[in-house]
């Protein structure tokens, strides 16, 4: 009851709130690399104008509507809302300098119609579609992936012909979303036919004192050469694709978007790299877990070069009928690419026994159940086989905590609260 009172009072706000400043409105969503997207598009506009993006994952209805008002959730405290309500109230009755020139909001998609609740009073001027796959994560909760690329298109759908939609050139569901909109359309990806486009891909080794990703951006007849530290794989390069889509489309040079972009670093638990213990590398993409984002990280541990290869594995969640042969194909990829597989949870247990099928070593395959005890288990198990060089990739949906573990075996924990994700006292309170 109390949020949907919440939703009642936030949306005519925030929505008079858009009407009385006027922000360009950029809008992003995607089954896999919104997160990332629009930290990447934050980190390029706002070297060149007053920006606000979602706090943390404000994505949905209420926290969009927080992130166009200005404030954070103050939870249930009751007496915080009413301050909100009232200082926005206030905002709108008299200007106040300093908002906005632009709002980069992330739209989440968990249920049926939660897009279409959102551009109801959010019109975006710029939308951006990042990545749907074969198999969504929430498919659960959908009648297909078909009906999830459908909740996505909504995004593009109120644009206006002076406005500009950014797709995933090649993602042929996501760039088929050109059918559906009346704005201008800019391609991203390594595809011949993509507007915004990546090639000559080079991932650098994990040694030296810089390592990341290395490749050539492609605008029209402009080219540019980027080097993007402790970033790693196609995924990520995505994301700085689409942030320059989005530059292109207000104006700006190729050259000045990829010097906005030059500094972007990675949200926790999207593909960061952290020092492990005993000279090891950790990837972290604890964040959550979708097949599409699981055989992107899964590439990425096959590219690189170490002494041995971890992959620390838990469920991918909200997969419903397909759950069972998303695992299965993990199972299958891992075998390929990974030396040890420690893996986590009832759906963890099914990429283990497939792995073993396929081939790796069953000494080297490690199984808990989603525990607290268990997590810890797994965490000791970790320290005990790591050995100096060794990389280690730690992924699953955010159910399984996985941030837990691979605090257990960074080399500095102290860092733990700035470097992963889930450290604030409402997600360390939860039980798992």
């Amino acid at each position: 009851m109390f949020k949907k009172i919440l939703h009642i009072i936030l949306k005519p706000l925030a929505k008079a709130v858009i009407n009385k400043y006027k922000p360009t409105i950029i809008a992003i969503t995607g089954s896999v690399g919104k997160t990332s997207t629009k930290e990447a598009i934050f980190c390029l506009l706002s070297k060149y104008y007053k920006t606000r993006h979602n706090a943390r994952s404000y994505n949905n209805e209420i926290g969009v509507p927080l992130s166009i008002l200005g404030f954070e959730s103050p939870g249930k405290n009751v007496f915080l809302w009413f301050f909100i309500f009232l200082k926005t109230t206030w905002m709108i009755l008299l200007k106040q300098k300093g908002y906005p020139e632009i709002l980069v909001l992330e739209f989440g998609a968990d249920r049926p119609r939660d897009i279409g609740y959102l551009t109801s009073f959010v019109k975006p001027d710029i939308g951006v579609v990042t990545a749907v796959g074969e198999i969504p994560v929430h498919v659960e909760f959908f009648a297909g992936p078909q009906e999830i690329a459908k909740e996505k298109s909504e995004i593009v759908k109120p644009i206006s012909s002076s406005g500009h939609a950014i797709l995933n050139y090649d993602d042929d569901v996501v760039f088929d979303m050109k059918q559906v909109t009346k704005a201008r359309v800019i391609g991203f990806g390594f595809g011949e036919g993509a507007l915004v486009r990546a090639k000559s891909l080079k991932i650098d080794k994990l040694s030296g004192k810089s390592f990341g990703t290395s490749c050539v951006i492609q605008y029209n007849d402009q080219s540019e050469k980027v080097f993007l530290p402790n970033i790693f794989g196609k995924q990520q390069i995505y994301s700085i694709l689409a942030a320059c889509g989005v530059g292109i489309a207000m104006g700006i040079s190729l050259k000045d978007c990829i010097f906005g972009i030059k500094n972007f670093e990675t949200p926790p638990g999207r593909m960061k790299l952290i020092s492990g213990i005993k000279q090891s590398f950790i990837i972290d993409d604890s964040y959550n877990a979708a097949p599409a984002s699981m055989h992107a990280a899964l590439d990425v541990l096959g590219t690189l070069s170490a002494k041995r290869k971890i992959a620390v594995l838990g469920d991918m969640r909200e997969l419903g009928r397909y759950s069972f042969e998303a695992h299965e194909a993990v199972g299958d990829r891992v075998a390929k690419v990974a030396d040890i597989l420690v893996a986590i949870g009832d759906k963890g247990k099914i990429i283990a026994e497939h792995a073993k099928e396929r081939g790796l070593d069953s000494k080297q395959i490690f199984w808990f159940d989603l525990s607290a005890l268990e997590l810890e288990a797994a965490s000791k198990k970790l320290q005990a086989i790591i050995k100096p060089g060794d990389l280690i990739l730690v992924k699953g949906s955010q159910a399984m905590r996985l941030e837990k573990v691979i605090e257990e075996i960074m080399a500095q924990p102290e860092n733990a609260k700035r470097l992963l994700v889930r450290q604030d006292k409402a997600w360390k309170a939860r039980p798992i």
